[in-house]
């Protein structure tokens, strides 16, 4: 099924939540899980996310942009608000989370805000080839385009996201 279908559904329906939930709970999983070494922070974290998503779910517009984008948004914030919290209270190892940890955390999020700024298509192109991990062939069969015309976008979009991260 379309995953807009999927969230509009959702979205009259939150008992329709369950099948964005499992269509993207072992990727958020993944992602949260590479970023925190405890097996069940992880688990509690990736479960704190759908629970965000399904408070805010009314509140998600459609874009164009996959779904797992807006929840890995608010993985990163939640992993992010976990290390704050354990730094809080004093119980982050100093090893735990290195500058270079928090180097790469800010750039993400920088990163992140400059891919929402590109133009449509090539936020779109962006998003699928990096975030979903789809090939070229699998992206121009999806929206109708010839391969070279998905790697110009893509080519389009690495230069202005250099570029604005450049600035």
């Amino acid at each position: 099924m379309d995953e807009r279908l999927l969230i509009e559904a959702a979205q009259r329906d939150t008992s329709r939540f369950a099948d964005l939930y499992e269509a993207n709970v072992d990727r958020v999983y993944a992602f949260v899980s590479r970023r925190v070494r405890n097996r069940q922070e992880a688990q509690d974290l990736t479960s704190e996310v759908f629970h965000r998503a399904l408070a805010n779910l009314q509140r998600f517009e459609w874009r164009g942009a996959p779904f797992a984008a807006w929840l890995y948004r608010m993985a990163a914030n939640a992993v992010a608000d976990h290390y704050l919290e354990k730094a809080r209270e004093g119980n982050l190892p100093a090893e735990e989370i290195s500058d270079d940890a928090m180097i790469d955390a800010d750039r993400r999020a920088a990163l992140t805000q400059c891919v929402d700024r590109l133009p449509k298509d090539q936020r779109h192109v962006i998003v699928m080839r990096f975030v979903e991990q789809r090939t070229i062939r699998e992206i121009a069969e999806d929206l109708g385009k010839t391969e070279g015309a998905i790697k110009q976008l893509q080519w389009r979009a690495m230069q202005n996201l250099r570029a604005q991260m450049h600035a």
